[in-house]
């Protein structure tokens, strides 16, 4: 493969991320949003996470950074991805259908004052949306991580954060930066 080629696919990230680091308004989402979230973890409440395929994989190691660590040692933080359960996962989606996975796992697991993100580059997973639409009626913040339309997951999100591209390996990498930016302003915020 030519090596510009490869450049190619760099520069066209490095412009997405500039379009997305000059949008004040979307950076002001992702302000508040981190406010929200730093305030959910000092009140005791938990954060989940769900998506599909490379946004679940994505789900999953975002969690990891909160459950885990970040940066530095620190107690746990309440984070979970809602598919690591492969038995309810299966269950579920055989006995009532695929689109209630997370509906029924932010049920049983979610109370008032936690947060939801929902992960979709297209913005219109089902199984997200009604995740998303289960969460509210429960008074669960929801957040969706979309790209540039949002879907319909738009009208489902209490912070829609929709990166500026229809490009699905793009956005998911410009996920992964909102969200490792989160997890440090977590990270600082709740412990100093």
């Amino acid at each position: 493969m030519d090596k510009s080629f490869i450049q190619a696919k760099i520069q066209s990230s490095i412009h997405l991320k500039t379009k997305l680091m000059t949008d004040d308004a979307l950076m002001e989402k992702v302000s508040e949003l981190s406010a929200v979230l730093v305030d959910c973890f000092k009140n005791g409440n938990k954060v989940y996470w769900c998506g599909n395929g490379g946004s679940a994989a994505d789900a999953q190691h975002l969690s990891a950074e909160l459950s885990g660590r970040y940066y530095f040692d620190r107690p746990p933080l309440n984070s979970e991805a809602l598919h690591v359960n492969t038995s309810y996962i299966t269950a579920v989606a055989n006995d009532y259908s695929f689109d209630e996975i997370y509906a029924r796992a932010i049920q049983a697991f979610g109370s008032k004052g936690d947060v939801l993100i929902g992960m979709s580059t297209s913005g219109n997973s089902g199984n997200v949306l009604r995740a998303l639409e289960r969460a509210r009626e429960l008074g669960i913040t929801t957040v969706a991580f979309t790209g540039e339309t949002g879907g319909k997951m738009m009208d489902a999100a209490d912070f829609l954060i929709n990166i500026p591209s229809t490009d699905t390996p793009r956005i998911q990498e410009c996920h992964m930066l909102i969200g490792h930016t989160l997890c440090e302003i977590i990270e600082k915020g709740v412990f100093g």
